[in-house]
């Protein structure tokens, strides 16, 4: 079995990862979790990534995006695979 395409970066207990889960079991999207670093200065793979040291951040292998920002996350998601999308164009704008 393949490695899910969407990757998750994410704290423990974290309210707004937590969010971020839900939209994902929502859609039944295969993710992977990374729990990273709880010390802010030590978030170098999510830096690396988005630019930021911000959790939850993303990674979708299926359309090439990376993103931060819980809000942000779940509106992409709603927007790429949400049942919404029938017979409109499922990809980045």
């Amino acid at each position: 079995m393949s490695d899910p395409a969407i990757t998750l970066y994410r704290l423990q207990a974290c309210p707004f990862c937590e969010r971020v889960v839900r939209k994902l079991q929502e859609h039944e999207l295969a993710y992977r979790s990374r729990f990273i670093e709880p010390m802010h200065s030590e978030r170098d793979v999510v830096k690396r990534l988005s630019g930021k040291r911000t959790v939850p951040a993303i990674v979708d292998e299926n359309t090439g995006v990376t993103m931060s920002e819980s809000a942000n996350i779940v509106e992409y998601l709603e927007r790429t695979y949400g049942k919404n999308t029938e017979g409109e164009e499922r990809g980045v704008a």
